[in-house]
C-alpha cells in the first residue's frame, strides 16, 4: 500500500471549508486508489509559483518530511504542469501526481466495459500528451502503482508520434462502439427511460437495486460504479415496463476531457425520458454537490429537461429536510432505510410516464 501525503493550496481567493472538503475529497480518493493516507497539508499562498506550484522553499520542506515518515507519493489536489511535475518530483525524491491522474487511474482501475476502457485511455493519453516533457522521477516509473494505469505504464518509453497514432486508433473504435450503441437505443425507442445521475457515492446503485430489484455492486467508494448498467422496472400493473440505467458518478474537478471521452457512457443520461438527481442530503456540501451535478449536465446539454430530484439518506439529517422541501418543492426525500419510500418514488415515476404517453 503507497504512503501518501497530500497537498492542497489557499489563495487569497478561495475559501477555506471548500479547500479543506475537496482536500477530504482527495483522501477518499486515494483511499479508492489502494493507498493509505499518511499526512496532508494545506498551504496558504497569495499565488501559484510557475515553476514549483507551492513554491521551492516548501518543496524542500516536504522533501525532509517524507524522509522522516517514509512517504511514497504526493498527491496534490490542483492539476499540475508538466515543468511543475518535475520539479517536483526533483527536489522531493518521490514521486508526484495531481488529482487529475489519481482520478484517471481510478477510472483505469474501474473500468470493465469496453467503451468505459477506450475512454479512460483516450483520456489518459490526451494528459500524457500534454506532460511530455518529463516528469524527472516519474521518467523512471517502473514497477506499478498509483498514477500508473492503463498506459501510464507505457508512457515512458513512446513519444508523441506514437501517442497520436495510439488515439486515431481509440477513436476510431470508440466511433464503432457508439454507432453499435445507436442501434441498441433505437431499439429501444418504444421503452420509457430513466436515468439515474449525480454525484458519487451519493447512493444511485442502491436506489437501482431498489427499483429493479437488481443486485449490482454497491461500495462506500468513490467511482465505484463506471460502466452504464441497465435495468427493466415493472410498472404497477406488470404489463407495462421501463428501463432504468446508472450511470457514472459525478465529481468536483472533474476533468474536462473525461466528460467529453465519457460520453458515450453518458448517453444514457442524455437520451433518457427522464433523469432523477440522486442527492446525498446527509453530505455537509451536498449544495455545492448538487451545483457540480448540473454543471456537468448542464455541459451534456440536458439542463431543461425532465428531472426530478431525489435526496437520499434523509434518516441521517432529517432535521435539514425542511430547508430542502421549501427551495425543491418537487423533490423527492427518501432512505434506503424505508420501503415505502421505494414504492413513493416508483409513484412518481409512473405518474411521469402516464403523463408522457
Amino acid at each position: 500500500m503507497e504512503r501518501l501525503f497530500l497537498v492542497g493550496i489557499l489563495t487569497k481567493y478561495d475559501e477555506r471549508w471548500e479547500k479543506m472538503d475537496s482536500l477530504n475529497e482527495l483522501a477518499s480518493l486515494g483511499k479508492t486508489a489502494g493507498g493509505e493516507i499518511v499526512e496532508r497539508i494545506l498551504q496558504r499562498r497569495d499565488r501559484i509559483e510557475p515553476r514549483f506550484f507551492i513554491g521551492k522553499g516548501k518543496a524542500e520542506e516536504l522533501a525532509t518530511i517524507a524522509d522522516e515518515i517514509k512517504i511514497d507519493t504526493f498527491v496534490f489536489d490542483e492539476e499540475l504542469s508538466g515543468t511543475q511535475l518535475r520539479n517536483l518530483e526533483n527536489i522531493t525524491k518521490r514521486k508526484v501526481i495531481d488529482r487529475t491522474e489519481l482520478i484517471l487511474d481510478i477510472f483505469a482501475q474501474n473500468a470493465h466495459s469496453e467503451a468505459a476502457k477506450v475512454e479512460v485511455e483516450l483520456t489518459q493519453l490526451g494528459y500524457v500528451l500534454s506532460r511530455l516533457t518529463g516528469k524527472g522521477i516519474a521518467m523512471s516509473r517502473l514497477g506499478g502503482g498509483i498514477g500508473t494505469k492503463g498506459p501510464g505504464e507505457m508512457k515512458l518509453e513512446i513519444d508523441r508520434r506514437r501517442i497520436r497514432e495510439r488515439i486515431k486508433v481509440l477513436k476510431k473504435r470508440l466511433g464503432i462502439i457508439e454507432v453499435s450503441k445507436r442501434i441498441q437505443s433505437a431499439r429501444r425507442q418504444n421503452l420509457f427511460r430513466v436515468a439515474l445521475v449525480g454525484y458519487t457515492n451519493a447512493g444511485k446503485s442502491t436506489r437501482m437495486n431498489r427499483l429493479t430489484r437488481s443486485n449490482l455492486l454497491v461500495e462506500n467508494k468513490l467511482f465505484s460504479t463506471l460502466d452504464a448498467t441497465t435495468r427493466i422496472m415493472s410498472l404497477d400493473n406488470r404489463h407495462s415496463k421501463l428501463l432504468i440505467t446508472d450511470t457514472v458518478g459525478f465529481l468536483r474537478k472533474l476533468p474536462h476531457g473525461l466528460i467529453t471521452s465519457f460520453k458515450s457512457t453518458l448517453q444514457e443520461a442524455i437520451e433518457a425520458d427522464i433523469r432523477l438527481h440522486i442527492v446525498d442530503i446527509s453530505h455537509p456540501h451536498c449544495e455545492l454537490q448538487l451545483l457540480v451535478g448540473n454543471q456537468i449536465l448542464d455541459e451534456l446539454g440536458v439542463i431543461g429537461r425532465p428531472m426530478i430530484y431525489v435526496f437520499n439518506k434523509v434518516d441521517l439529517n432529517p432535521d435539514i429536510i425542511p430547508m430542502f422541501q421549501q427551495k425543491y418543492p418537487d423533490a423527492i426525500f427518501i432512505s434506503a432505510l424505508r420501503k415505502e419510500d421505494t414504492e413513493l418514488l416508483k409513484q412518481r415515476i409512473c405518474s411521469f410516464f402516464k403523463s408522457s404517453n
